[in-house]
Formats: structure tokens, C-alpha cells, sequence
């Protein structure tokens, strides 16, 4: 059957982004080369507790047979207005959307995974396309001393944004060995640092960022499959302790009780609730609500937020079920329902 040269990169841009190839055609990620070790084999990074992502004949027996929820094209948001610092041992975070956030605390301005952009994709055609405007406004952030990209996904790893903000700011960018590669590639003047799991890095301030290992995996294209390393942070603040998962399945919940076991008391936990239908093609890569419930217990964190819904459709739930879910298995669970909150883009969490 002949389809439309739209419907085919739409096929393989939003297919793959959902599982973080969206670039069979038009990307790879530069090879990393390194000392090997428990994770990295010298070609390609692993992880024990994992799986190996899906191949390509599973990813199109999804593309073709789904049957999406429809999502609305346009959901208004909130619109944040960011003060210019936070000091002292307070804490301000805002929602942007997807899987972005800004971070303020200790008179440090942190960007997490962030993406401006109307597609996760690397065409400008196709692909998943943002339902909702960024809750802030990118002439109202304020001075960004610090970006966190947690893995080279196009819908974590956002080239054109990153751009912007080297541009406008010049902020450190720290991210898992191999992704800064990729961003020094097309970003001439980014000053990425690259690091390995359990790497702790001072950023400023009394405050450092840890690199913990979690259950997902990353590529740019067909031929370029975990050639860079993927992570979660701890962040080290005056206001406690704050875990931010950009993307994880949730396996045995293995690394989630690790971060417990090594860094102790968290204060706040981002953690991600969307992107997981058909849970076939999805589970060992993406948590549901049910998960990100068992998440929080594991972690042991004594407040978290909702993350990775509500902006790009890239599997195959409706927009509202991932909020929905999560107060159902809170409930199941006897959580408040206050502890786990999810937010929409431009609304703000503080300690």
C-alpha cells in the first residue's frame, strides 16, 4: 500500500520518538569511546537491570496496528513569570511541560531535559507535536546557570533549544557520557560536560549533582542504539535532596530503592507517569502511574511530582488518563494524593 512521503517520516519521527529513535533516516549520535566497564562493553552501554530496547519489526507491528486515544491540538496552559533567583534553602520549581523544568533553589537557575520546541523530531514536518505551549515563556526565563540532560532522546535532548540557551546564556550543560557529543556536534560554543553513573559533580553554591542509573536507553537513529549513556540526577540543594527521572521503566525497582539506599532522605522526586500505552511495547521503558506509585515508596521521597504527560502524544493513552491513573493507584495504594501531585505546564511547586 503507498503512503504519503508526511504519513511515512510521521511513521518513523513520532513512532520512534516514543521510544527514542525518531531518526532511522536522519541521525546518529556520534561514537563514544572509553574505558569499559560494568555498564559499557567498549561499542555500546547497558544496563544489568534492563532490557534490550524493541527491534524494529515489534516497533511497526505497533505503528500499524495502534489505535490512538485523540488528542486535543491545543490545551491552553499556564504561564509562568520565574523571579530572577531563589536563595537560601528554599525551593521553586516550575512545570514547562513534557519532561521540563526549572529549578530554583540555593541562587542557582536549573533547566531540566529541556525542549521549546513544537515537534520532539527531527524534521520540522512531522512527529510528535506539542498540545500545549510551554508554561514559561523563553524571554521570561531568567539567568540559566545549569542544564541537566538526562539522555539523547529527541523529546529529552532538544538540539534547537539547547542552541537557544547557549546562545542567551552560555549555562553548564552536564549529561551522561556520550550525549555531549551529540551536542557539541551541532553546537559549536555548548560547554557540555559528560559523566558516568554514580559521578558526583559540584555545581556551585554548596550544591552538587549525583548521576544515578535508571531502566531506559537512548539512540538518534537506526544504526546508533545505546552508543551514548542514559541517567537520573540527585540533586543536592539547601532545601534537601531532589531525584529527577527524565525517562525509566520500572523493572524490579531496583535502581529507585538504590537511590534510597545511597543518598538517603529525598526531599522531592520528579518522577514520570506518561508515554506507556500499549504496556506490551512500553513497560520496560516508560512507567505507568501504577509504577511511578511503586517508584515513590521505593525512593522513599517525602513529596513528588508528576512528569512526562500532557504535551507530546507519543503512545497511544488519551491526554487526561496518565493524571487520572495516578490519583486511582494513589488511592489503591492509600497515598494522599497530595504527595504525589501533577501539575500543568506553568504552574509552580515550592518549598
Amino acid at each position: 500500500m503507498a503512503i504519503s512521503r508526511r504519513r511515512f517520516f510521521g511513521l518513523l519521527a513520532g513512532g520512534t520518538a516514543a521510544i527514542g529513535i525518531p531518526s532511522y533516516w536522519f541521525s546518529r549520535m556520534p561514537d563514544y569511546s572509553g574505558p569499559i566497564s560494568d555498564h559499557f562493553n567498549g561499542t555500546h552501554f547497558f544496563d544489568s537491570d534492563g532490557v534490550p530496547p524493541k527491534s524494529l519489526s515489534q516497533l511497526l507491528r505497533w505503528r500499524w496496528t495502534r489505535n490512538p486515544a485523540k488528542w486535543p491540538e491545543n490545551v491552553p496552559s499556564e504561564s509562568d513569570v520565574p523571579p530572577q533567583r531563589v536563595t537560601g534553602a528554599k525551593l521553586r520549581v516550575s512545570f514547562v511541560g513534557h519532561a521540563s523544568w526549572l529549578i530554583q533553589t540555593g541562587g542557582l537557575n536549573i533547566l531540566f531535559d529541556p525542549i521549546w520546541s513544537e515537534r520532539a523530531s527531527p524534521v520540522s514536518f512531522a512527529g510528535p507535536k506539542r498540545a500545549s505551549p510551554p508554561g514559561i515563556a523563553f524571554d521570561k526565563l531568567p539567568p540559566i546557570d545549569l542544564v541537566l540532560v538526562s539522555h539523547g532522546h529527541y523529546d529529552h535532548l532538544d538540539i534547537a533549544t539547547l542552541s537557544k540557551l547557549t546562545e542567551k546564556f552560555a549555562p553548564r550543560v552536564i549529561t551522561p557520557l556520550g550525549n555531549d557529543l551529540t551536542m557539541k556536534a551541532a553546537i559549536s560554543s555548548i560547554r557540555a560536560e559528560a559523566f558516568d553513573w554514580y559521578d558526583k559533580v559540584e555545581i556551585g553554591n554548596g550544591m552538587a549533582v549525583n548521576l544515578v542509573p535508571t531502566r531506559h536507553w537512548t539512540a538518534r537513529g537506526l544504526f546508533d542504539r545505546n552508543k551514548a549513556l542514559w541517567a537520573s540526577f540527585v540533586l543536592e540543594t539547601p532545601a534537601g535532596k531532589v531525584y529527577i527521572v527524565g525517562d525509566s521503566g520500572y523493572g524490579s525497582g531496583k535502581h529507585f530503592r538504590s537511590v534510597r539506599e545511597r543518598h538517603g532522605a529525598i526531599r522531592l522526586a520528579i518522577l514520570p507517569i506518561g508515554a506507556y500505552e500499549p504496556r506490551w511495547f512500553m513497560q520496560d521503558q516508560h512507567m505507568n502511574p501504577d509504577d511511578a506509585v511503586k517508584a515513590l515508596a521505593d525512593c522513599g521521597a517525602e513529596q513528588a511530582l508528576a512528569s512526562h504527560h500532557s504535551c507530546f502524544q507519543l503512545t497511544d493513552e488519551a491526554i487526561d488518563e496518565p493524571i487520572t491513573a495516578l490519583g486511582t493507584a494513589l488511592d489503591q495504594a492509600r497515598i494522599s494524593r497530595e504527595r504525589f501531585r501533577a501539575l500543568k505546564p506553568g504552574q509552580v511547586f515550592e518549598i
